[in-house]
């Protein structure tokens, strides 16, 4: 079963909405890379063949809570004005994530002076969620790495891949990267062969995720050092006997950063796309860690449905925050020099005729 767990929502000290400045950033280094993409790649002639209007239809899969959405949306807006020049459209931009997503939240702050129509289609990015041919430019940051499910084997105690006492497939064993892997090829699969049903030909489809370098091994490269202080603080809490070992184990973050090669091959099995751009982003951010506020924005979500229980409510998800903003005292931050960890990965694609 596909399992949705969003971003924290709401405007308070927890939520996604006030603590998403990792994600902007890596956004704002793409940005020139995204405007390219674009300039050099649309072609206007193709784009007035949409089947269903006039307007120009832009999508943001993986939209969240805002702000990074808005910034976003406005960067392509002006770039595509730019290319089509004297002859601009009406835009029509679709929000899109889960269900479960604070969809009130994100429209309650859309920018009052937008120059755009907006809407929501809640929903998995892993299927269909659009009429056929319906869309111009289709954009997704930081979310693709997000995998329907975790992998069913990394939590079967007789299967080789059982990642007993982690909760990610870093530094664990080879089986359990694999598994991630294979899940992954399985939803991006999905997931391009639902788009090249919704992009007009000619749409673009401009992707920002992470990533890690050809010839390295799941293992080896993944966002593993930002989440060791979460992993040991459950570890700890497991040898109290806060949490149980059984939950722990049956506990696994369903995240996978893959590397450009393995992105290549899915795309060009799909074969309803040209690679304009594919490439890997310079580890460029500043050395840091997580904060509190930034993990449970991201994490309190899935963390809560599978360590709450009738007994202990809300009081064992404060007491994991509080154990891992204590645990981080002690980390030294990570570098960006770091080549264990993941860095942004830039793809952009043009829908073939």
């Amino acid at each position: 079963m596909e399992e949705s767990f969003p971003m924290t929502g709401g405007d308070g000290p927890y939520s996604y909405a006030k603590n998403s400045n990792l994600q902007k950033e890596a956004a704002e280094n793409a940005k020139a890379l995204l405007v390219a993409a674009i300039t050099k790649n649309l072609e206007i002639n193709k784009q007035k063949i949409c089947p269903i209007s006039s307007s120009f239809r832009i999508v943001d899969f993986g939209c969240s809570t805002g702000p990074n959405t808005f910034i976003a949306v406005d960067t392509i807006i002006e770039a595509v004005s730019k290319t089509f020049h004297d002859h601009v459209p009406e835009f029509h931009v679709f929000f899109s994530d889960h269900v479960s997503n604070d969809f009130n939240i994100l429209f309650t702050n859309l920018p009052k002076d937008r120059t755009y129509f907006a809407a929501g289609v809640p929903g998995s990015f892993h299927r269909r969620l659009f009429p056929r041919a319906s869309l111009n430019l289709a954009y997704s940051s930081h979310a693709l790495q997000w995998l329907s499910k975790t992998p069913a084997e990394v939590e079967d105690s007789s299967s080789p891949a059982f990642n007993k006492g982690k909760i990610f497939y870093a530094k664990a064993a080879e089986q359990v990267g694999e598994a991630y892997r294979r899940q992954h090829e399985e939803d991006m699969a999905s997931f391009f062969n639902a788009r090249s049903e919704e992009l007009a030909p000619g749409g673009l489809l401009a992707i920002l995720m992470s990533g890690r370098e050809d010839g390295s091994s799941p293992a080896q490269s993944s966002l593993g050092p930002f989440l060791a202080p979460l992993e040991s603080t459950l570890v700890d809490m497991a040898n109290e006997g806060v949490i149980s070992h059984e939950k722990l184990d049956s506990f696994n973050l369903p995240i996978f950063s893959p590397s450009p090669e393995e992105i290549r091959k899915i795309i060009q099995k799909n074969g309803c796309f040209e690679i304009s751009r594919l490439e890997l982003q310079p580890r460029t951010f500043r050395p840091m860690i997580i904060t509190p506020e930034q993990c449970r924005a991201g994490f309190e979500s899935i963390i809560s449905k599978h360590f709450n229980d009738n007994n202990n409510n809300q009081n064992i998800v404060d007491q994991i925050f509080s154990r891992y903003s204590k645990k981080i005292e002690g980390c030294s931050p990570i570098s960006a020099d770091d080549k264990s960890i993941a860095t942004g990965l830039f793809l952009s694609l043009k829908r073939k005729s």
